[in-house]
């Protein structure tokens, strides 16, 4: 058989609001806005006998052993629950940052699963595909089908696609990981505490006309890890500064757990003009305009 290609989009988070942490699982429970980029990496599936995993490209790396590659996990997760699944090698070329708040492993796994669904000719729906997705990572079903939607609870509760403009964004990651647990434990939330900022809850997002609705909307908006990821990693304070320096910046904002952020723009053009000038100013930051969608 021809082998199977998918992308693995960038996963950023428009807002994240942490509500509280669950008493009974001690899970952090969330209300975040996400949308994809046009950034991130590629994974090719070619049909064999036996599962494997080669990775390449420039954050290969960093990402560590391929046999601890959520690639592998979410096949295996899914081979559990589909008796005499079909599989085959994966390549991933890996070109986004690790550990970075912007869900690149959890967004190759979900290629997985979306290829070996394609060669098992699997409902997107699928129980099994939705279980190994929950099983692999908090962000992996998100990235299941990579649009605009809402995501709640530890990562399980997905919404519908919600259809926004598209979204002309600079992404900055300074070349620093950050693990999420210390994030969370800098947040500092008890099991069973709630947060106090979950009194003011997240605006609606549905019906979106523009950018601009779009950004009265979500602007007092937040994301609760910001802060707490700026005691973990004090660079995110620079790269926020340098996308709230540049013309035409409507919104900057950290992603996820760090230390991603976007900045978003009106145009385009405004968004290639800044991300040059950032790459100039600091030739060691990973720095891409691009569209959220």
């Amino acid at each position: 058989m021809s082998p199977l290609v998918t992308r693995a989009p960038a996963k950023i988070n428009l807002t994240l609001h942490v509500l509280g942490r669950r008493p009974g699982d001690g899970y952090h429970a969330l209300e975040s806005l996400v949308v994809f980029a046009g950034v991130g990496d590629t994974l090719r599936l070619d049909p064999g006998p036996a599962l494997d995993l080669a990775v390449s490209g420039p954050t290969a790396g960093p990402a560590g052993p391929a046999g601890d590659n959520l690639v592998l996990k979410a096949a295996r997760r899914l081979a559990e629950g589909v008796p005499g699944l079909a599989v085959g090698r994966f390549s991933l070329l890996k070109r986004l940052p690790v550990a970075a708040g912007i869900g690149g492993g959890s967004s190759d796994a979900a290629g997985a699963l979306r290829l070996l669904a394609r060669l098992n000719a699997l409902a997107p729906d699928h129980p099994a595909l939705l279980a190994a997705a929950r099983a692999t990572g908090a962000d992996v079903p998100v990235c299941l089908d990579p649009r605009a939607r809402m995501m709640r609870g530890a990562g399980e509760a997905v919404g519908p696609a919600i259809p926004l403009p598209a979204l002309p964004a600079v992404l900055i990651n300074p070349g620093v990981p950050v693990e999420t647990a210390p994030v969370f434990r800098a947040l500092g939330l008890a099991v069973g505490q709630t947060n106090p900022a979950a009194a003011v809850p997240h605006p609606p997002v549905e019906g979106v006309r523009d950018l601009s609705d779009l950004l009265d909307r979500i602007g007092p908006a937040r994301n609760d890890l910001e802060a707490p990821a700026l005691t973990v990693a004090p660079v995110i304070g620079a790269t926020l500064a340098a996308l709230r320096a540049q013309e035409g910046c409507r919104l900057a904002r950290m992603s996820g757990s760090g230390a991603t952020v976007f900045g978003l723009f009106a145009h385009r053009s405004a968004a290639a003009r800044a991300a040059r000038a950032i790459a100039a100013a600091a030739p060691g930051w990973w720095v891409r305009a691009t569209l959220l969608r």
